[in-house]
Order: C-alpha cells, then sequence, then structure tokens
C-alpha cells in the first residue's frame, strides 16, 4: 500500500463514529501505525486516561508494557517501529469490575484492512483475551494457558496477560513470566530495534 493509501485509510479509522450510540464518552478511536512497523501491539481498548489524551498506553498499563518490553518512551511511540492497533479503538466506557469490552464492531471493521497495511511486522504482542481470541483462534483456554504456552508462538507471536495494576495478582502467583518470558521479550525487541535503526541509515 502507497504511503498516501495508508494515511487515508489511518484518516479513514480515526474519523470513524461506528459505535458513537453505544460509546458513553463518545468515539475517539486511538491507534498507532505506519506502513514499515516491525511491531506490532494488539491490545484491547483504550481507557479512560487514554481516551483523555489520545495518547495509546498513555497510562500505567503503558509504564509496565514499556518495562516489559524494555522499549524507552520515544521508541515506543515511533509508529515507524511500533504500531499499536487495539481490538477496540474506542473507550467502551466502565463496567461494575473495569473497562467495558471493546466493542464488538470495531475489528470486523477495521482489522483486517490494517493488518494488511503492515507487511513489515515481524513481532505481535497478543495482549488479553480479546486480542488472543482474534489473533490465536483455539489455540488456548486461558490468557494463563496461552502465555504459558509462549513458546509455541515465538517468535513471530507472543501471547501476553494485560500490563494493568489490574493484573498485581495475576504476577505474583505466577512469577515464570517476569522471569522467562520477559527476557526473551526484551532480546528480541533489542534485535528488533538494531534492526529498524540499521534499515533507517540506508
Amino acid at each position: 500500500m502507497r504511503r498516501a493509501a495508508f494515511d487515508s485509510l489511518l484518516a479513514e479509522v480515526r474519523a470513524c463514529s461506528l459505535c458513537q450510540a453505544s460509546l458513553p464518552a463518545g468515539p475517539r478511536p486511538v491507534l498507532q501505525a505506519s506502513p514499515g512497523a516491525r511491531i506490532l501491539i494488539a491490545a484491547q481498548a483504550p481507557g479512560r486516561r487514554v481516551h483523555a489524551s489520545g495518547i495509546p498506553f498513555d497510562d500505567a498499563s503503558g509504564e509496565r508494557l514499556r518495562d516489559w518490553t524494555g522499549l524507552s518512551r520515544a521508541a515506543f511511540y515511533d509508529p515507524e517501529l511500533v504500531a499499536i492497533l487495539p481490538m477496540g479503538f474506542c473507550y467502551p466506557g466502565a463496567g461494575r469490575s473495569g473497562d467495558l469490552p471493546p466493542r464488538a464492531e470495531c475489528a470486523p471493521a477495521w482489522r483486517e484492512r490494517l493488518l494488511g497495511a503492515l507487511p513489515q511486522v515481524e513481532l505481535t504482542l497478543v495482549i488479553g483475551a480479546h486480542a488472543q481470541a482474534w489473533h490465536m483462534p483455539r489455540q488456548a483456554s486461558s490468557v494463563t494457558d496461552a502465555v504459558r504456552r509462549w513458546r509455541v508462538f515465538w517468535p513471530s507471536q507472543l501471547p501476553l496477560p494485560h500490563p494493568s495494576p489490574r493484573n498485581n495478582g495475576w504476577l505474583a502467583h505466577n512469577p515464570w513470566f517476569e522471569a522467562e518470558v520477559v527476557p526473551a521479550l526484551r532480546q528480541r525487541i533489542a534485535a528488533l530495534c538494531g534492526a529498524h535503526r540499521s534499515a533507517s541509515r540506508r
């Protein structure tokens, strides 16, 4: 896809109002992408703080995710390196025990077109149950099961738990994640960053 066509697609997504009637805070699609991105973050949906700022992972979840990846804030927000495409682009509102799930209309409307426009992606971080159901259908019975089996998907995909502070209990009960998975992720990210820098100098 030519850059002008890609930019037109992003503008179309950012103007989307498909779920307007169901979004308590109104539509504000939040995503980041460029045709040359090597890393794709397939997340869930923006939270209230991200809806306010318009910056993906501009919250405590983002701080933890950047720590897991070893990426600086500048690298994380470089669309030529990292694409961030949640399953729902708009804040879905709050439920009884946290934010509501991503709106079901979003992924069928946009996901295939966007993913097809990212031919350079070499690693997809698949965060949480909704993203794993789309990117890894029938591969695992739960997020924990998928993450335990991470080597099955490696090195092109990596299932991750959500980095939200709400998952502190999960991390405490699964210390193998930060002992085994996070170091492998940082090493893989560092290699992709090195390849990205080399390509940029050409």
